[in-house]
């Protein structure tokens, strides 16, 4: 079990804020259930993200959707539900660490 397993097993689902699924969409073309799946697909890269939020814990991830888009995620969590803050496609120099991340979960298995 990795880390994001084990800090998702006490979460209960999504919360979304209406501003923030709007913005997602409009500004990158990410749905609300393709932010879902880039949380529950397998590899992750994950990581605590410390320097855009004090007043708050916020999370980075990079993965991969159902239809295999790759996109970046940032969110916090709201009692026991994860709240999404931005979605976007991944950056080239996303893609490439993501890639590294895939290559090595595939000779892994």
């Amino acid at each position: 079990m990795g880390v994001l397993d084990e800090f998702l097993a006490g979460l209960e689902g999504f919360e979304w804020d209406v501003g923030n699924s709007d913005k997602n969409w409009r500004n990158h073309q990410v749905r609300q259930a393709e932010t879902e799946q880039v949380l529950l697909n397998r590899p992750v890269v994950f990581a605590a993200n410390l320097t855009h939020s004090r007043s708050e814990a916020r999370f980075f991830t990079l993965g991969r959707t159902d239809s295999g888009r790759h996109l970046a995620i940032v969110f916090t969590t709201r009692g026991k539900r994860i709240r999404v803050i931005s979605a976007r496609p991944m950056s080239r120099a996303e893609r490439r660490v993501y890639g590294q991340v895939e290559a090595n979960s595939q000779t892994d298995s």
